[in-house]
Parts: C-alpha cells; sequence; structure tokens
C-alpha cells in the first residue's frame, strides 16, 4: 500500500515486545518494493546497533546518523527540504508530489524533443524521502525542543510533500512523546508496555499493557476508531541481512555530499543558537550533576552547589545542559525542577553514549 496513506507512523514498546523486528519489516517492505529513485531514506539510529547494518543501500540518501545532535540538524534540513519543495510545487502549479512528478515527466518528455521548459534545464521527479528514528527518547535528552519542533512541522505539512516519518521508542512516557507531536502522527503502534498510563500515552485508550509481547500490538491506523489487535510478521537478522547484501549487489550508494554539509551546518547552527559550545558541553561534572539529581528526584541550583562545592554561576549553567537535554523541566520559580528521566534511563543513556 501507498505509504502516503498512513501518513507518518509513531511505534512504542517495551525491550523484547518486537518494535525493532517491526521497524526492519518495515525497511525491508520498502527495499523489495521501491528503487531508489522512487524512495529515499534518512535512518536515524541513536542506540548505534539497530540500523547501522543498512549503511551502503542505494536508498539512503545519507549514511545512517547515530550522533544526536547531527540528528537534530538532520530534521531540521528535512523541514527546509519541505519546504523546498512546496515552493517548487507552487512554480508548478500543483499540489502534492504526485501531481508535480507528472509534470515534471511531462517537461523532461518536452526537453529530449528539444523543447525549452520553464526551468531552463530537465525537469527530476523528486522521491519521496522516509525518515525512520529508531529511539526518540536519546534525540530527547539531547535537544528535545528542536526535535519536537522539527517532528511536528513534518508531521503537520510533509504529507503532501512526499516525505514521512517513522517514529519509536521504548519508553513511551509524557516527556518523549509530548501531546503535541502525539497529535500530529495519527496512525499508531503500540506493543507491549508496562502499564496502562503508558497505553494511555501512546494510544489513548488502555489494551497495550495487557499484550504479550513478541509482534503482539495494537494498531491504530488514521480514520479507525478503535485499534486493532494484529500480529507482527518476524524478519530473521540473516533474512534482513540477504536482503540488505542483495541490494547492495544491484547498486551503490550515492549520498549527497549537499545535504551532508547542510546538515553539518544546520547542527552547528542550532548549538550556537542553544546557546552553547563544545567546550561548555563538555563540561567535566555534568554527567556526575545528572547523577545527583536523578537519585535525589529533584533538581535545584543550590543542592548542586552543596553537593559539588560548586559556585552559584556554574551549578547554574549545568542545570540549564540539563534542561537542554530534556534530562529537567523547565524553572518553575520556588519549586524544585521536575525530574524527567529514571535511574534506569540515565544508566542506559551512559552506556550508550557520552554526554
Amino acid at each position: 500500500t501507498d505509504i502516503a496513506k498512513m501518513p507518518h507512523l509513531l511505534i512504542a514498546g517495551t525491550t523484547g515486545s518486537g518494535k525493532s523486528v517491526c521497524i526492519n519489516s518495515i525497511l525491508i517492505s520498502l527495499l523489495y518494493k521501491s528503487s531508489p529513485e522512487d524512495v529515499r531514506l534518512i535512518m536515524i539510529d541513536p542506540k548505534m546497533v539497530e540500523l547501522g547494518n543498512y549503511n551502503g543501500i542505494p536508498h539512503l540518501l545519507i549514511p545512517v546518523v547515530t550522533n544526536p545532535k547531527k540528528a537534530s540538524g538532520a530534521l531540521s534540513w528535512a523541514v527546509g527540504e519541505m519546504e523546498r519543495r512546496y515552493s517548487l510545487f507552487a512554480a508548478a502549479g500543483v499540489r502534492d508530489l504526485k501531481d508535480y512528478n507528472a509534470h515534471a515527466r511531462l517537461l523532461a518528455a518536452q526537453w529530449e524533443q528539444g523543447e525549452e521548459t520553464p526551468l531552463g534545464r530537465r525537469p527530476e521527479p523528486l522521491p519521496q524521502i522516509v525518515i525512520v528514528i529508531d529511539e526518540l527518547a536519546d534525540l530527547m535528552m539531547v535537544a528535545a525542543k528542536e526535535v519536537e519542533t522539527s517532528i511536528c512541522r513534518i508531521a503537520q505539512k510533509a504529507r503532501a510533500a512526499g516525505m514521512h516519518l517513522v517514529v519509536a521508542t521504548q519508553r513511551p512516557s509524557a516527556d518523549v512523546i509530548t501531546g503535541i507531536m502525539k497529535s500530529n502522527i495519527p496512525s499508531r503502534i503500540a506493543f507491549a508496555v508496562a502499564s496502562q498510563v503508558e497505553s494511555r500515552i501512546i494510544l489513548d485508550t488502555p489494551g497495550a499493557d495487557k499484550l504479550i509481547g513478541k509482534g503482539d500490538m495494537l494498531y491504530s491506523p488514521i480514520g479507525m476508531s478503535k485499534p486493532v489487535r494484529i500480529q507482527g510478521c518476524f524478519v530473521s537478522s540473516e533474512e534482513i541481512e540477504r536482503v540488505i547484501e542483495f541490494v547492495k549487489s544491484t547498486s551503490t550508494a550515492e549520498y549527497s555530499e549537499e545535504v551532508m554539509q547542510q546538515i553539518e551546518r544546520q547542527s552547528e547552527a542550532e548549538n550556537s543558537a542553544a546557546g552553547y559550545n563544545g567546550a561548555e558541553d563538555e563540561d567535566e561534572l555534568l554527567p556526575q550533576a545528572i547523577t545527583i539529581v536523578v537519585e535525589s528526584g529533584q533538581a535545584s541550583v543550590s543542592m548542586l552547589q552543596r553537593r559539588l562545592k560548586l559556585g552559584y554561576a556554574r551549578a547554574a549553567r549545568l542545570v540549564d545542559q540539563m534542561e537542554q537535554r530534556g534530562i529537567v523541566g523547565p524553572f518553575e520559580g520556588s519549586k524544585p525542577r521536575q525530574v524527567l528521566i529514571t535511574k534506569d534511563d540515565w544508566m542506559e543513556i551512559q552506556l550508550r553514549q557520552k554526554l
């Protein structure tokens, strides 16, 4: 079926529920059915282990992104590409990607017959772009505001531009799947979760807490009032490798240097706008400060001053950096800031990446 009918998908479930297998089955299906001329992929994998084996396939627009800050830049690039496509559509007098590509093919045929085109060159059809994010929580830790803004803008407007999101997380909490993000991603898949609260966050209804794992899911597509319980397909690691090797043998990857440079610039600009540079971002006490905050369950400048024997300015800067990473909530007057992650989350982040 046409992915444009979805047009964006949110996937959530605990470890071992079948979430990663589901993402792989979607990707393998796209590789089976679509050529690189039809669909290009952007894969964001902060965990660094789930999607890395797709590097080198011709469908990839850029190599798999594993750096969370570069991921934020990639999403910002996608917003810019969406706006560029709408400018092209307006100039061509069409409403969506399907009509634009039909128009481009018509003009290309005229160009080949020696006729001039309004662009003064042979127009090229545009591929659909599918952006796959495996583990949204890791991105929200590092650049919550930028990631949320980009995802919401893409989800709101990008369907007609032929750009689609597949977003997955194993931590379906309100600080990861925000209300505004959820309202803009209409199609959802819930695998087994730990509680009714998590089920409601994903689906707005209980039920996912009673699933048995191993691909057992509740699927809630756009336009359906109640989720449907279905069994996801299983794709083994060996089968995935065979498909990837076959696809690589048919064509080589042609990464876009222009897109990679734009993402690099966008990432640097966002870091500057957020008010931190490389040196500040590497504050040697930041991991220690996060550990203290997570263990105590509250975040305040005065507590960090006492525990780490710091001056006010540095302690306040550490709290600001934690807010930028989505670890603590915003300033609430005299009340301590809310801590948005658990001890287990923090241990997992430390294993996966350096802050």
